[in-house]
């Protein structure tokens, strides 16, 4: 049983249910982020961890050729797509772990044997790591799960830059932490004025701007600090180097009057987004329009 949720619709009893809920936050948590070297060194140098790896996809199939995903005993980091095929990529990884093994590969028809309509077929391959080849991944962001076998790649995700930790620059960081894109969130106030939590760091820059010039030319960058004329000098930074998305929290109103001062200053506001977020998404809620910007930049070319 440990290892696998269990259903609480199945609970005649709110004490079973709430006993049966802590046993699952005990023996199946799982971190809905993608997998990454970092986070499998920290739980090979903890406990066996092994790696699930997409090795072959083959016709319809839930993720791509490469996907992977961190296992252990109580704990599951990413995915390879879900379903009756992951659930039994995690039961061979745990096997493996328990019976110390060094690695495995198997063959997952998703038709009727699992239970699944995709009509593809994924081979995955299992292996346990340690943490002396995690780090030499951490250098190089690619891990061979043995000796001429399939490699693990860490794949980059876009830079975002997130300016402000207010109340919908921490809803935008939490809904852009499970996507595929690398996070730098600045704040120009002290932590105790404004104090953020999560598992994406906040750093605290005193000239915001300094982290649109050092970001790279392919980052996207979401301004919304508690200042406008901070958001003014932040946006006239980013307007004078290569982005790939500049977005500004506001109405068209803000909007209006940015363009006139960034052309007072000889600066060409083109390129700049505002109001932030898929049109087609309405409400002003933080965490409403943190998902709507969160999809306008799943919409940019990778």
């Amino acid at each position: 049983m440990a290892g696998r949720a269990v259903d609480l619709a199945l609970c005649p009893t709110v004490l079973e249910a709430a006993l049966l809920a802590e046993f699952n936050s005990r023996h199946s948590r799982h971190v809905p982020a993608p997998a990454g070297h970092a986070a499998l060194w920290q739980l090979a140098h903890a406990e066996p961890t092994a790696v699930v790896l997409l090795e072959e996809a083959h016709g319809s199939t839930p993720r791509e050729t490469g996907a992977w995903m961190i296992v252990t005993a109580q704990e599951t980091i990413g995915t390879i797509g879900g379903g009756e095929a992951e659930l039994r990529s995690i039961e061979l990884a745990r096997t493996l772990l328990a019976e110390a093994k060094d690695h495995t590969t198997a063959k997952l028809p998703l038709g009727p044997q699992l239970g699944q309509c995709c009509g593809g077929h994924m081979k995955v391959a299992i292996a346990r790591v340690d943490a002396e080849a995690v780090r030499e991944a951490l250098r190089t962001g690619a891990l061979s799960l043995w000796d001429g076998g399939p490699v693990a790649v860490e794949r980059r995700g876009r830079p975002v830059v997130v300016y402000g930790a207010g109340h919908v620059g921490a809803a935008l960081v939490a809904a852009l932490e499970p996507l595929p894109f690398a996070i730098t969130w600045v704040d120009a106030r002290a932590e105790v004025t404004w104090p953020t939590v999560g598992r994406t760091p906040c750093r605290r820059l005193a000239i915001p701007e300094e982290a649109a010039t050092a970001a790279p030319d392919d980052a996207a960058h979401v301004v919304m600090t508690h200042s406008h004329a901070l958001d003014l000098e932040i946006v006239a930074a980013v307007l004078q180097r290569p982005f790939a998305f500049l977005g500004l929290i506001g109405s068209g109103t803000k909007r209006t009057i940015f363009e006139r001062r960034l052309r007072e200053r000889g600066i060409d506001p083109d390129g700049l987004v505002c109001p932030i977020g898929l049109a087609a998404v309405h409400g002003k809620e933080p965490a409403v329009i943190a998902a709507a910007t969160a999809a306008q930049l799943l919409t940019l070319p990778r």
